[in-house]
Formats: C-alpha cells, sequence, structure tokens
C-alpha cells in the first residue's frame, strides 16, 4: 500500500512538473526575415524568465489565416505578428486575447499606432514597425523638397513644359488620395463618443471631399500627372518615370527605397507637403504589432515577453538590423532615427497619419471609391457624383453584409 502510495505521489509530482514545465514555453511567430531583429531580446528573456522561447518565421500578412488552424489544433503561437487592417476581423473571430496595458505603458508608442491596435478602448497589440507615404525626390532634378502640394504644382506645370514631370502620384486610388481628403474634411467612417466606428455612416461625399477630389482632379485635367498612371498598373509607370529620370519626385513608400536605390537614383526623403488650407497632408497609416493568441495556455507570460522585447534598447537593435521604423516614442528623438533622412521622414509623417479602419466592412470601401476616383479624374463622372454613388454602393454593400452575418 505504501509502495502504491509512493508511487501515485512521484507520478502526481512529475506531473505537475511536466505541466509547469510546458507552462514554461513560449511559441513566436515572427515576419519573415525578421527574426535577428529580436535574438537579443529572446535570449535575455529566457534567462530573466527561466521560459524557453521557439521563434518560427512566416509572412506576417499570411500569419492570423495559419492561425485560424493550428490555434484549435493546439499548435498555433502564444505571439504573433500581424497588420493592423486584420485587427476587426481577428476580434470578431475570437482568435486574439485582449492586452492589459497601462495608460504609461500605451504613452511609450505613438497615439496614431497605438490606436490602430486598440478597439472601443481596448488593446489588442503592441504596435512593432510603421510605415507610411511620405515624398521621395531625385537631388539632381529637385535640390529640395518643396513646401506645399500647390508648389509642386507650379513646379510640375513648368517641368511639363520642358517635356518633364515634376510630381506624381496615384490620386486615383483611396491609399494615395486620403491625405487629401481627410484634412479636407472627408472620412471613411463616423466615430461615436467612445471612439468607436459607426460603419454606417460614410463620409467619402462630405463637402470636404468634394473639395478634395475637385482638387486632385485638376492633375489630370491640367496634364501635369501622365493618363497612364490611371489603374491598377499605375504604380509601374509612376516607378518606371522616376527611375528613368523623367520625373522629379514622387509619393511612395519605403517600400520604394531600395528599388530607387538599385537604379542609382540620387533621392532624398521628406514628410509630404502641405495643403492649400494650410494644413500638412495626411496619409493612411500601416502598422505591423505583436498580439497573444486566443489559444496561448499562458496569456500573462506572452503578454510579459512582449513588453520586455518592446523595451526601448532592444527596439534600437531591431530598427538597426530590420530597418523598420518602430513607433516607439524613445527612438523617435534618437540619433540614428532622428539622423537619417529616410527614418525621420517616415516617422514625422507616421504621426500625421491615421490607421486603416481595422473592421471587415472596410474591404467594401476600396473598390467603389477607387472607381470614383478614377471616374472623376478622367472626367467621364463629377466629383461629386462620383462619389455619391460610391458613398451609396458602400453602404449597400456594408448592409449586405452585416445582414449575411446575422
Amino acid at each position: 500500500m505504501k509502495i502504491r502510495t509512493t508511487v501515485t505521489l512521484l507520478l502526481s509530482a512529475l506531473a505537475l512538473s511536466q505541466m509547469a514545465q510546458a507552462a514554461q514555453q513560449l511559441t513566436v511567430w515572427e515576419d519573415i526575415k525578421k527574426s535577428d531583429g529580436i535574438k537579443t531580446a529572446v535570449a535575455d528573456f529566457q534567462k530573466q524568465y527561466n521560459v524557453e522561447v521557439k521563434v518560427q518565421e512566416m509572412p506576417f500578412a499570411q500569419q492570423i489565416e495559419k492561425l485560424r488552424l493550428d490555434g484549435p489544433a493546439g499548435i498555433g503561437p502564444d505571439v504573433l505578428v500581424i497588420p493592423n487592417d486584420q485587427l476587426g476581423s481577428s476580434i470578431i473571430q475570437g482568435l486574439l486575447s485582449p492586452i492589459s496595458l497601462s495608460p504609461e505603458q500605451q504613452a511609450a508608442y505613438t497615439p496614431s499606432a497605438m490606436t490602430a491596435f486598440t478597439q472601443e478602448k481596448v488593446v489588442y497589440g503592441v504596435p512593432k514597425a510603421v510605415e507610411t507615404l511620405v515624398l521621395i525626390y531625385n537631388k539632381d532634378l529637385l535640390p529640395a523638397p518643396l513646401k506645399t502640394l500647390n508648389d509642386y504644382r507650379a513646379f510640375s506645370a513648368k517641368q511639363r513644359a520642358a517635356k518633364q514631370y515634376g510630381l506624381l502620384a496615384k490620386f486615383d486610388q483611396l491609399y494615395y488620395s486620403w491625405g487629401v481628403i481627410a484634412p479636407m474634411g472627408g472620412y471613411i467612417f463616423a466615430k461615436n463618443d467612445q471612439d468607436a466606428l459607426n460603419v454606417n455612416d460614410v463620409g467619402l461625399n462630405t463637402p470636404g471631399s468634394v473639395e478634395a477630389v475637385t482638387y486632385l482632379k485638376s492633375f489630370f485635367t491640367d496634364d501635369l500627372l501622365p493618363r497612364g498612371i490611371l489603374g491598377d498598373n499605375g504604380l509601374n509607370a509612376i516607378d518606371s518615370l522616376f527611375t528613368e529620370k523623367k520625373a522629379a519626385a514622387v509619393i511612395n513608400g519605403p517600400w520604394a527605397f531600395q528599388p530607387y536605390q538599385a537604379a542609382g537614383i540620387n533621392y532624398g526623403v521628406a514628410p509630404l507637403p502641405d495643403l492649400p488650407n494650410g494644413k500638412p497632408m495626411s496619409s493612411f497609416l500601416g502598422v505591423k504589432g505583436y498580439v497573444v493568441s486566443t489559444w496561448s495556455k499562458d496569456k500573462e507570460l506572452a503578454q510579459q515577453f512582449i513588453n520586455f522585447i518592446n523595451q526601448p534598447q532592444y527596439v534600437k537593435e531591431r530598427y538597426l538590423k530590420t530597418q523598420e521604423i518602430p513607433p516607439v516614442v524613445a527612438l523617435m528623438n534618437d540619433p540614428i532615427i532622428k539622423d537619417d533622412e529616410k527614418a525621420s521622414a517616415v516617422a514625422l509623417q507616421a504621426t500625421r497619419a491615421s490607421a486603416m479602419p481595422g473592421v471587415p466592412e472596410m474591404q467594401e470601401v476600396w473598390g467603389p471609391a477607387n472607381a470614383a476616383l478614377e471616374l472623376s479624374a478622367t472626367g467621364k463622372a463629377e466629383p461629386k457624383a462620383a462619389l455619391d454613388n460610391a458613398v451609396s454602393q458602400i453602404s449597400m454593400q456594408i448592409e449586405a453584409m452585416q445582414a449575411s452575418n446575422q
């Protein structure tokens, strides 16, 4: 009897030990080719917390889809990386666990980046990196960036007289025109008193939106932008004109830096210019963030890990190794970013940007909005009529989406 009791106690102790050991393991999905950026932080976390951290790389845009399968099967991650525009649908589907961050901890990140991972005042992620549109100019054709968009209009007119182009931008698409629409009084979805989005109030046809699109249309009607940049392949046309030195400046994102450098362009980078109303151009903010899986067996430890690796000294090392701009306030004023023209331009523009609405209804916006902007740019419809029709179509599609989800 004593032997049996002793064996039972030993087995119980062993089981508890195995459970404790299992609880001290974390699986982390990091973005492809970015794990080197957190290598030191992971090693230090393992030592300090006596935890085994398994890091696996995969493209960040695909992680949430893989989580849908691997999470319920018990083979998913504790921590993963997602873009902010996947947040809303992930929350609705119950894939993510909320994160508890004090006001002081939240204040360590830029407000726009923190907002990107907050839904109805509940935090679901910690911002990792930001990207947004900036102005990229050829220093051999334009020695210094101009201050206003009207300055670029005047410069573009002179360049056209010389059969060259001044500023090129995809103003026929919402992603690129948003920087003018928002500061002039347009909005995608209205916000209520709790800062929650009202997806049934679409504001792409407000008087400010119409004024903005009318202004952008003039770039096409005045022949300052080539018709070849219209449509889905327009960005390729813009890249070609810029790398062939036929255009002095473009509105593009950090993803263009390496190709332009490879093309031998002596380029500079600046925040987007000011608008006729005196406000700086805004832009959409893309944010990657660390989130915790609903299926994590140790959510508290997972959050400790996220907070640990986002300490300024580790964020600084991550930036040096990955060149992704961190939305950490302490790093924005660090010489490694402040003294780097490209990084500082992206960082400054990111403070003027707004996160893309992280709700599923946003997918119903792009098609009609882009169609309206192209109809306006080509003169096939007046801006107000085109925008009214787009809002009507977006609202109907959202209504149908909501009905199908009931």
